[in-house]
C-alpha cells in the first residue's frame, strides 16, 4: 500500500493510491460443512461491573453504533447530571450491545481507548472465553449473519421499541474455528480493512482538491442565476414507502439523494400512487437538481442526476433546473453552485421558522448572482473540476466493491465454501 504518485491539477496537489487488489474469494471446498456451530453462551458470559454516579466526579459517556461499527465516545457528563444511580462500566476487548433497537445490529468488542467508560444499563457486556479472539469477534460482530440472527430474537410489540435480552444473545449460534483459524481470518479480514481504509484516505483527499478547484471560480462578472435559467420545475409530494429496491418499477427520491455535487440514484424510496405524477415529475440523466428544503447546511446541495432508474420521480422538497445551454453549460453549474462562494449566497436566501428545516424560494433562488464568463472558459473550469471528480467516483466504487467482497469473504471463511489456503490476497 506504499505506492503513491502525486498528480498536480491547477497547482494543487493531492495523493493518489496505486491499485488495490480485491481478495479472489477462492475455490469451493469440497465435502465441508464448514466449522460447528455452537451456542455464544459456551463462549462467552454476562460479565457486568457496575460503578455508581457520584456527584462531583467526571464520567467519560460512550455508544454503541449500529452495524457493527463500534464503540462512539459521547462526551463527559457529572455524577449528578443523571438520573442513573449507577452505570455499567465497559472494559477492554469485552463484547457490549445495545439491547433497544438490536435488530439494528448494535454490538461490538471494546477498544483498548474505551476502556473504562460508562454506559447505561441498555448495555451489557459480556467477557469472551478462551476459544475466542477478541478480534476475531470485533469482525463477527460486523457480520449481517450475526444482525439477523439477532433481528430473529428481539421482542416487543412496537418496532422501536423492540429489545434483545443479553440470554437472547447468548442463545445464538455461529460457526466457530479453532483460536489458529481465527488468527488467520483477522490477518486477512485486516489486509482488507487497511485497503478499505487506504480508499477512503484518498477519496477525502481528492474531495479536498475538488473543492479548492471549485472554490477557483472564474473571474468575471455575476450574474443573477434566474437570467440563464429556462425555468424550475417543482416535484410532487406523495406517500412513499420503504427503501427502493433493484426490482422497484417506481421509485421517488430521498432528499439524500442530491449531495453536494453529487448525485445518489440508490437514495430512494418505494412508491405505489404512480397515477399521482406526470411526465415532468420523471427524472432522467443530466438532469440538473437541487434541494429546496433541508437543514441549513445541506439546503441548496446541486448535482446532475447520473445512473438514473427508469421510473425515478422528483419529489416536493427537489427541483429540476432547467438551463439555458447556449449560455451556461451544466457541468458549471454543478461545480459552481457547489463552491464555497455560491453554498454561502444560495444558503442566505433560506428562511423558515424551524432551525433544523429551511426553504429556497424560486424568486431568492433565482437572484443568487453567479459568475458567468464564456463558453470555453466554463469548459476549461469543469475539464479541470471533473478529472478530479472522475478520481473520487473511481475510488469510492472501488471502496464499494471491497466491501461487498470483505462480507462475502468472512461469510465464506465461516462456512468453509472459501478455504484459508486458496485465498491470496495480492497485498
Amino acid at each position: 500500500m506504499s505506492d503513491w504518485q502525486q498528480i498536480s491539477l491547477g497547482g494543487l496537489e493531492a495523493p493518489v493510491r496505486g491499485k488495490v487488489a480485491v481478495p479472489p474469494q477462492g475455490s469451493r471446498a469440497s465435502g465441508s460443512d464448514g466449522y460447528p456451530l455452537r451456542p455464544l453462551g459456551e463462549l462467552m458470559c454476562l460479565d457486568i461491573q457496575r460503578t455508581p454516579m457520584k456527584p462531583a466526579t467526571t464520567y467519560r459517556l460512550a455508544g454503541v453504533l449500529n452495524a457493527g461499527k463500534g464503540v462512539v465516545a459521547k462526551g463527559e457528563l457529572d455524577g449528578e447530571d443523571t438520573e442513573y444511580a449507577a452505570m455499567n462500566v465497559l472494559r477492554a476487548d469485552q463484547v457490549v450491545m445495545r439491547k433497544l433497537t438490536a435488530w439494528e445490529g448494535p454490538i461490538t468488542v471494546v477498544p483498548a481507548e474505551f476502556d473504562g467508560f460508562v454506559v447505561s444499563n441498555e448495555f451489557p457486556t459480556f467477557t469472551l472465553g478462551p476459544e475466542l479472539l477478541p478480534a476475531w469477534m470485533r469482525h463477527v460482530c460486523g457480520s449481517p449473519r450475526l444482525w439477523a440472527e439477532m433481528k430473529n430474537r428481539v421482542s416487543g410489540t412496537v418496532q422501536r421499541r423492540k429489545r434483545l435480552n443479553p440470554e437472547q444473545l447468548l442463545q445464538i449460534q455461529l460457526p466457530i474455528p479453532p483460536r489458529e483459524v481465527q488468527v488467520r481470518i483477522v490477518e486477512m479480514l485486516d489486509a482488507v480493512d487497511d485497503q478499505i481504509a487506504a480508499l477512503h484516505a484518498e477519496s477525502a483527499a481528492l474531495e479536498g482538491l475538488l473543492e479548492s478547484l471549485r472554490s477557483d471560480l472564474p473571474e468575471t462578472d455575476h450574474q443573477p442565476i434566474g437570467d440563464v435559467l429556462l425555468g424550475i420545475d417543482s416535484g410532487k409530494s406523495v406517500q412513499a414507502g420503504g427503501e427502493a429496491s433493484a426490482e422497484d418499477e417506481y421509485r421517488i427520491l430521498k432528499l439524500s439523494a442530491v449531495q453536494c455535487g453529487w448525485f445518489k440514484p440508490s437514495e430512494a424510496k418505494t412508491v405505489t400512487e404512480v397515477a399521482a405524477f406526470s411526465p415532468g415529475h420523471v427524472v432522467k440523466n443530466g438532469d440538473l437538481l437541487i434541494t429546496r428544503a433541508n437543514t441549513p447546511e445541506r439546503v441548496g446541495f446541486v448535482a446532475i442526476a447520473r445512473n438514473v432508474p427508469e421510473g425515478t420521480f422528483m419529489p416536493d422538497l427537489i427541483w429540476r433546473l432547467r438551463v439555458d445551454e447556449s449560455r451556461v453549460r451544466t457541468g458549471y453549474l454543478e461545480h459552481a453552485l457547489s463552491s464555497r462562494e455560491l453554498r454561502t449566497s444560495i444558503s442566505g436566501t433560506a428562511g423558515g421558522t424551524s432551525k433544523s428545516m429551511v426553504k429556497i424560494n424560486k424568486r431568492g433562488f433565482g437572484a443568487v448572482r453567479v459568475p458567468i464568463p464564456s463558453l470555453p472558459e466554463q469548459g476549461e473550469y469543469v475539464q479541470r473540476c471533473d478529472a478530479v471528480a472522475e478520481g473520487i467516483r473511481a475510488t469510492r466504487a472501488e471502496g464499494a466493491r471491497l466491501r461487498q467482497a470483505r462480507s462475502g469473504l468472512l461469510s465464506g471463511l465461516l462456512d468453509r465454501t472459501i478455504e484459508i489456503e486458496s485465498v491470496d490476497l495480492g497485498v
